[in-house]
């Protein structure tokens, strides 16, 4: 998942926890945590010996926290990774397009049509598996299939180019 605080972006990953034992990957570097969460919002938490003191402070039902220390305050954001996903392909997919994009790396699993083919607006052009999640991307008009760039089963990067589309202006 993804960490807002304040300017800095951070990537933080849960490698594993038993108990109080946390393992978190930060930005790439293993980090081993011993995390106690009180009702209230505080935590106690020990790290190489080292003991530090946080409150949390939810903002309202969103995933905003203000998180106070002994002696400084951050504004600090998850942005869930899933969702992220999914509002940057409803916006893709809002928006009338002449190509089809996959937001996110992910995996071709299907390509239901070919090159040439007229297609209507709704009509699924391409699944592709992100996230563990299999995701069926529509033609936003009619038109036909001008190129298909991908075959099935190839590993595709993120804002790649999948399939071209010939639209009909209204």
């Amino acid at each position: 998942m993804e960490i807002h605080i304040d300017n800095r972006v951070a990537e933080i990953q849960l490698v594993s926890k038993e108990g109080n034992n946390v393992v978190l990957s930060i930005d790439g570097k293993e980090f081993v945590v011993d995390v106690v969460m009180a009702e209230n919002g505080a935590c106690s938490i020990l790290h190489d010996g080292k003991s530090y003191n946080a409150q949390l402070i939810r903002q309202d039902k969103s995933k905003k926290y203000q998180i106070n220390t002994f002696s400084s305050s951050f504004n600090v954001e998850i942005v869930d990774t899933q969702a992220k996903y999914l509002q940057m392909k409803k916006k893709a997919m809002d928006m009338p397009e002449d190509k089809i994009t996959s937001p996110m790396s992910g995996k071709v699993i299907s390509i239901p049509v070919s090159e040439g083919q007229s297609i209507k607006a709704g009509d699924v052009l391409i699944v592709v598996e992100a996230m563990k999640m299999q995701n069926n991307y529509k033609a936003s008009s009619d038109g036909k299939v001008k190129n298909i760039l991908v075959k099935e089963g190839d590993t595709i990067n993120g804002n790649q180019i999948l399939i071209t589309l010939d639209l009909k202006k209204d």
